[in-house]
């Protein structure tokens, strides 16, 4: 649209939304004929195609977030729209003609899943009905304009040999994940943002056993594995007033009460992680979760940082974490995009009473892995079943 065209287009919403009704061309047209001009029909259909496609689902971004393999869709103020289909972000064709554009899609978007965006409240994270996760900063706070993040959530969870054919893992990695969650040894999947840890969590928990009770418990429900018997909870924000909110360390809790044969945190970023290990502890074998880290080794330190910011000292979350939980499996993006396992580590607790991550085997592309130092040890375990 011109500049011209864009004031137009503006000044007929504004008086479509004075006098609320359903759009329709007649409607359209009307509002359009009281601006002292005449339109054609082509012209009339073009409005009415573009107020319909602003007011449902994700407008412009609709047709981005339907493509086969989208994982996310990113705006950068209204010139700048990316999306990442597992090769790498690249830019796409579609653009706002402002950044008023841009904030009205993410406002709306925002209010369908119950929450605010204004300039008094001008970031928002939230899940979408249809299980997209959004996240939108206003500008200024953000720049070149408002800026949107759009999470598409999998249609489907992928199978173990799924992941072997797409390169994630090879078939001595994916064989050696599956003994792990048989073995009902508890693990953790590490990783950075988008390394996939979602993805192949689903895919090995498709795998359990049918007649085992999963509760998983996550900020924002993304785990959908295929299994039969499957509870999921999910955190609840606080609402336009600022109350009613429900973390993890409750909904962690509670899944205790609900005879889990296996407790899987979806993503330890807080608190939730005393609640786990203490969960951890108390019988639930087997059970799992994903956690943010640059690498295997780095996860001790990263649950030692989440547990002593919620209060428990540092030899307690050593103490904890010995005893609950066994093993690490780490994702790495690529440089091209590409998602895979690189390593799975064993929890090992040192004379100073610290755990450390040994390497166990890490998985080069097109080379053969190399055995680390905890290779007996992870052997050892997977033969003798979940240590005590």
């Amino acid at each position: 649209m011109t500049n011209l065209d864009a004031e137009l287009f503006d000044r007929v919403r504004t008086r479509l939304a004075e006098q609320p009704g359903e759009l329709s061309s007649e409607r359209v047209a009307e509002a359009m004929r009281s601006e002292g001009r005449l339109f054609g029909d082509a012209a009339v259909l073009q409005v009415v195609d573009t107020l319909r496609r602003d007011s449902v689902g994700a407008g412009p971004l609709e047709p981005l977030l339907r493509l086969e393999g989208v994982t996310d869709v990113l705006v950068n103020g209204p010139a700048d729209v990316f999306v990442d289909d597992g090769a790498g972000l690249h830019r796409t064709e579609v653009s706002f003609p402002d950044d008023a554009a841009v904030r009205r899609l993410a406002q709306r978007l925002a209010a369908s899943a119950g929450r605010r965006l204004d300039d008094a409240s001008p970031y928002v994270d939230a899940r979408l009905r249809d299980g997209t996760r959004l996240h939108a900063v206003l500008a200024p706070l953000a720049s070149p304009g408002t800026c949107l993040s759009l999470r598409v959530p999998a249609r489907k969870a992928l199978s173990v040999e799924q992941l072997v054919t797409s390169g994630t893992v090879d078939e001595q990695g994916a064989q050696l994940m599956l003994e792990i969650v048989r073995a009902r040894v508890a693990f953790l999947l590490s990783g950075g943002t988008g390394s996939g840890k979602t993805t192949v969590l689903a895919a090995l928990l498709s795998r359990l056993d049918r007649h085992e009770r999963l509760v998983v418990v996550e900020d924002s429900a993304e785990l959908r594995p295929d299994h039969p018997h499957l509870v999921s909870l999910e955190c609840r924000q606080a609402n336009v007033e600022g109350v009613g909110a429900i973390g993890l360390s409750v909904l962690v809790r509670q899944a205790l009460r609900m005879r889990p044969d296996r407790l899987v945190v979806g993503e330890v970023r807080g608190a939730e992680v005393v609640d786990m290990l203490a969960a951890m502890n108390t019988g639930h074998e087997g059970s799992c979760g994903t956690v943010h880290a640059n690498s295997a080794r780095d996860v001790p330190a990263r649950l030692e940082a989440l547990a002593m910011a919620a209060g428990m000292p540092r030899e307690a979350a050593h103490s904890q974490l010995a005893a609950a939980l066994h093993v690490v499996i780490h994702l790495k993006r690529g440089h091209d995009g590409a998602r895979r396992v690189t390593e799975v580590a064993l929890l090992r607790r040192q004379d100073s009473g610290l755990v450390e991550s040994l390497p166990a085997i890490t998985f080069r592309p097109h080379l053969e892995a190399v055995i680390g130092p905890g290779g007996a040890g992870l052997e050892a375990l997977l033969l003798s079943g979940p240590m005590q």
